[in-house]
């Protein structure tokens, strides 16, 4: 009897112990595994930002979710991660909207020349506009994250101190920067950041309207002695996620991914702004760049030139059903 009740007392403990055991091997099953799709370098400012969400995301969870990155279109080229997010090819994604003209009809207008003194000032603005007008062009998608680069700088292999030095100059630049420049004369060329180098060696350009972290990050200073600072537009940014995969976390995570929106948001434009500067201080250390400031003149002429660009943009949004002049001066008040 005593035998068989030790058996049975055995077969019970057995039992549980295959169960915990089970438990325990079935705890990687629970892990909410996502993949976020980036464009841009490792090392560029994008990348950096999306490395700290994903390691916030992971602490703040214990673990249970777990992001794997991929940077340098390695999973979306820059163009298609918007609707690669939307149809399910990535779970997040981090895009320029400037890439895809016309189909962000309202968070464009903030890559209008407003002459932001930096990414802080225009980070702040578009998360407010995104959290509370909540545009249309973003209803397929969770955004988790919005952010600007620095005003863009004109980097240059010619000598440039002024805006008549710009006239009949070839540069490189993208969005509503192509529109400033040639309203003061200078000839735009779009192409990728990644085509610069070349296109500067051969002449096809003589300089490059960027953010200034690119003058390190990319090693543009080897080729664009000279810097001419007249805070044109800035490059806004969106990292987004599929909609039926944020609906599909559970609760806590998804506040938890709301409420880092303000917060890495900020973070991303503090960091990208001392980025900037650290960019120039060390582009006069290591190549000897040299810095202008436009003169008081050349400031008030610029902003005349701008100025009719705020104006097309009311006309082209409005066929679109959007009220321009209702997201300008919400961007205005802020």
């Amino acid at each position: 009897m005593k035998l068989r009740k030790s058996r049975a007392l055995f077969h019970i403990l057995a039992s549980a112990l295959l169960i915990m055991l089970a438990g325990c091997g079935s705890k990687d099953n629970t892990v909410i595994r996502l993949n976020y799709a980036n464009f841009p370098p490792a090392p560029t400012f994008p990348c950096v930002q999306m490395e700290r969400w994903k390691a916030e995301v992971e602490a703040r969870t214990d673990g249970r979710v777990k992001i794997s990155t991929f940077p340098g279109s390695s999973l979306l080229a820059a163009k298609d991660i918007f609707d690669g997010v939307i149809n399910g090819h990535a779970d997040i994604g981090n895009f320029a909207m400037s890439y895809q003209p016309g189909r962000f009809p309202v968070t464009e207008a903030v890559d209008l020349p407003h002459f932001f003194p930096d990414s802080k000032t225009a980070t702040k603005t578009i998360a407010a506009l995104v959290k509370e007008m909540k545009p249309a062009e973003f209803k397929d998608v969770e955004v988790l994250a919005v952010f600007t680069c620095p005003p863009a700088v004109v980097m240059s292999s010619v000598k440039v101190d002024s805006l008549d030095a710009m006239k009949r100059l070839t540069l490189r630049s993208s969005g509503t920067g192509k529109d400033v420049l040639e309203a003061i004369g200078a000839t735009p060329v779009a192409m990728p950041q990644s085509d610069v180098p070349d296109a500067l060696q051969k002449n096809v350009v003589r300089g490059n309207v960027s953010s200034a972290e690119v003058l390190k990050d990319m090693d543009y200073a080897t080729y664009c002695p000279f810097v001419f600072k007249a805070d044109f537009p800035v490059v806004s940014f969106a990292v987004v996620m599929n909609k039926a995969k944020f609906n599909a976390l559970p609760d806590d995570i998804k506040t938890m991914f709301r409420k880092l929106y303000d917060e890495h948001s900020a973070w991303t434009a503090e960091y990208v702004d001392q980025h900037a500067d650290d960019a120039i201080a060390w582009a006069k250390a290591e190549r000897k760049l040299e810095l202008y400031e436009p003169s008081d003149d050349d400031k008030a002429r610029l902003r005349t030139a701008a100025e009719p660009l705020f104006g097309e943009y009311e006309k082209r949004v409005s066929a679109k059903g959007v009220d321009g002049a209702a997201v300008l001066e919400f961007i205005r008040s802020r």
